[in-house]
């Protein structure tokens, strides 16, 4: 798996967040069996990036926490059976299935873990996590797949150690 991890702000985390988003991502391929070998590049920048990010690409004029840009059509969320045969989805050179893009604002991180009252490296894994599953297909759109997506997180989180308490 290649997990390619770009940081383009200066803030010290305080812990290795190289890892935790490493763990979080392994950790979800293997929660949703996905069985390829992928590719997932994270980019972490601030509010004025992503807020650009967000205008161009969505159309939205704000900031938000990260923002998921999914390279694979799913047949149905976390479904990967049929892509074997999709080789536009399949790096030629690696042969990894190539799974998006996420941008993280470490502003938002921030002021998300002061607000929601816990640790940066949670709120960093909950962001991570949440971004997966829209890398899986997943959406909160509809009421039944917000709770759908929200069950996956906290399974997905607590099976990683990524509780509320983590420090």
């Amino acid at each position: 798996m290649t997990i390619t991890i770009e940081n383009e702000v200066e803030f010290p985390f305080g812990f290795d967040y190289k890892e935790t988003i490493n763990k979080v991502v392994e950790g979800a391929m293997d929660y949703c069996h996905c069985s390829y070998e992928s590719e997932i590049n994270v980019i972490l920048v601030d509010n004025k990036i992503i807020h650009e990010i967000n205008l161009q690409q969505r159309g939205v004029d704000a900031p938000t926490d990260v923002l998921s840009f999914p390279m694979v059509d799913y047949k149905e969320p976390g479904q990967f059976d049929h892509l074997e045969d999709l080789i536009e989805y399949f790096d030629p050179e690696s042969g990894e299935l190539i799974l998006g893009d996420i941008v993280i604002s470490v502003d938002k991180l921030l002021e998300q873990s002061e607000e929601y009252n816990h640790s940066l490296k949670r709120e960093l894994a909950f962001l991570t996590v949440h971004s997966m599953l829209h890398l899986f297909g997943y959406d909160h759109m509809e009421e039944e797949e917000r709770l759908v997506m929200e069950k996956l997180q906290e399974a997905i989180l607590n099976k990683a150690g990524y509780t509320r308490e983590v420090s």
